[in-house]
């Protein structure tokens, strides 16, 4: 896909678990006490700290980064769109026209007028 990018997360083994830092995203830092629990977690990291951001920082190439002993890279993926669905589900209120006579036929079917919508913007943007 086109909007995910992957970000270089250096994983540092510790007595129990792994603690996780990004050198792409400044202040960005997590841990888990499993490798798996410290993936999830390093995937909710990045979207907490990017989801805002006007422009995503460039990911560096995790071949030169300098590694401490016993760490390890591993590519974490992010896509703003992705995150962003599952955070924000607000309901956002949308004025619009359409012929009273179109209006008359989808009521008299009992058409949900915003799930028609919603449908419609998705297809027309290629959003699954």
């Amino acid at each position: 896909m086109k909007n995910i990018r992957y970000y270089p997360a250096v994983f540092h083994p510790e007595a129990v678990g792994y603690s996780v830092s990004f050198p792409d995203i400044e202040g960005c830092f997590t841990q888990g006490d499993t490798l798996e629990e410290a993936v999830e977690m390093a995937q909710d990291a990045v979207g907490l700290m990017l989801e805002d951001c006007a422009e995503l920082p460039v990911p560096s190439d995790p071949a030169r980064l300098r590694l401490e002993q016993g760490d390890f890279v591993v590519a974490i993926p992010f896509d703003a769109l992705a995150f962003k669905r599952r955070r924000d589900n607000r309901a956002v209120k949308k004025t619009l026209s359409i012929p009273s006579w179109l209006n008359e036929e989808a009521e008299a079917a009992h058409i949900n007028f915003s799930g028609v919508l919603q449908e419609a913007l998705k297809r027309k943007l290629n959003i699954g």
